[in-house]
């Protein structure tokens, strides 16, 4: 095991009407005036904005709105948002929504407060400072409110790309399970995927002896394997949507992450499908994922053979772990299916004339220096090839 210090001081409100505690945690972490920022649709159609309100209205705390957030969130609306934020001299951001609403408050919250361009902090510069966050969620799929992550497209050139840093970990974040029960079931399998595409990238570790988070991760993603089912075959399942919502934090709070190298090769290049296409992460990464293990497997076989075995239920081939591992793959290719998620990036409209587009921007777009490392160094060749294999 690997070194680490692990600090995660975010506070969960979890379970059902807690939303109704937005104004008091505000007040609680220093709030006085408040950005609202939302996408739009369910939030005001199922009253919940107008619920975050109220909350605000009885802790006598002022707030300003911009909404309009969408999937793949766009660098526009975060300088819009900056401006508005200046201008009305907030000093707390909340957003109310899904992944997508975190990461451009966050994007907002750290471009507030800095001189430059917030693009600097996705081109690789810690985020050490920001406005306070806080989340009302959604959706159970990114993990955003429970990390210092966050992920915005630059709309010139269409560059998806992610920045960190503690400061923009949220203050606090509402979980309700009951928000999410009247999420379609794409969006279901959608965040369900993200979710075990966050417990995987840790799961590719070239660290040893770290038993402890290999476990940790596992059982996360049994969860994953009985719950996400039964909560797209009854929407209204409250407990498997409990159970999903919890398990979708605790993957990416990186307490399963601790200690131990980890890979995010899927996620960088799935980016760059979501960029292109403006599909869904959660699909992207469905179609990503097992080309990327099926690429990159040998480089430690018996990493994927043991996920095979403890989380899909295969049977260990000690003479051919090769066909174990590939059973295993297999068996989550086949889960991903079961839930509604693609295969093939042809079913984004995507064509093999695409992939040198794809390639080139992963590779090189916006500062890349022509390979990608985590669990293996990709390069552009290797890249390439696991694109060609997605179509």
């Amino acid at each position: 095991m690997d070194n680490f210090t692990f600090y995660s001081p975010t506070k969960f409100v979890f379970g059902k009407g807690m939303e109704s505690e937005a104004g008091k945690l505000v007040k609680e972490f220093g709030g006085s005036k408040v950005l609202i920022h939302y996408g739009g649709g369910s939030v005001v159609r199922s009253g919940l904005l107008d619920r975050v309100k109220a909350s605000l209205d009885e802790a006598s705390i002022a707030y300003v709105e911009l909404g309009g957030v969408k999937p793949n969130p766009r660098s526009g609306l975060v300088y819009e948002g900056i401006d508005l934020c200046r201008k009305e001299e907030v000093d707390f951001i909340l957003a109310v929504g899904g992944g997508s609403a975190i990461d451009s408050a966050k994007a907002i919250a750290a471009g507030t407060i800095y001189d430059g361009d917030f693009w600097d902090y996705y081109q690789g510069k810690p985020i050490l400072k920001a406005l306070p966050v806080g989340t009302v969620l959604t959706i159970a799929a990114a993990g955003s409110e429970g990390s210092g992550d966050s992920v915005i497209t630059k709309e010139e050139g269409m560059f998806k790309r992610g920045a960190s840093g503690e400061g923009i970990r949220p203050k606090f974040s509402i979980l309700n399970p009951e928000l999410t029960t009247t999420l379609p079931p794409y969006q279901t399998a959608c965040g369900i995927t993200d979710i075990m595409a966050h417990l995987y990238e840790r799961y590719l570790t070239n660290s040893t002896d770290v038993e402890v988070t290999d476990r940790l991760i596992e059982a996360l993603l049994l969860t994953m394997k009985k719950e996400g089912p039964r909560a797209i075959k009854d929407p209204a399942d409250y407990e498997a949507r409990a159970n999903i919502m919890w398990a979708g934090t605790m993957a990416h709070t990186n307490s399963c992450g601790v200690g131990r190298s980890q890979d995010w090769s899927s996620h960088c290049i799935e980016h760059e499908l979501s960029a292109l296409y403006d599909c869904a992460h959660g699909a992207g990464l469905a179609v990503t994922m097992p080309q990327v293990f099926k690429y990159v497997m040998n480089h430690n076989v018996m990493r994927f053979a043991q996920a095979a075995v403890r989380v899909w239920g295969c049977e260990m081939n000690f003479e051919n772990p090769e066909q174990t591992a590939l059973e295993g793959i297999d068996a989550f290719a086949s889960f991903l299916k079961s839930i509604g998620m693609p295969s093939t990036i042809a079913e984004f409209g995507g064509k093999e004339e695409d992939v040198p587009v794809l390639t080139k921007s992963l590779c090189y777009g916006d500062g890349g220096n022509g390979t990608l490392s985590g669990f293996v160094t990709l390069t552009e060749e290797d890249c390439a090839n696991i694109y060609k294999m997605m179509l």
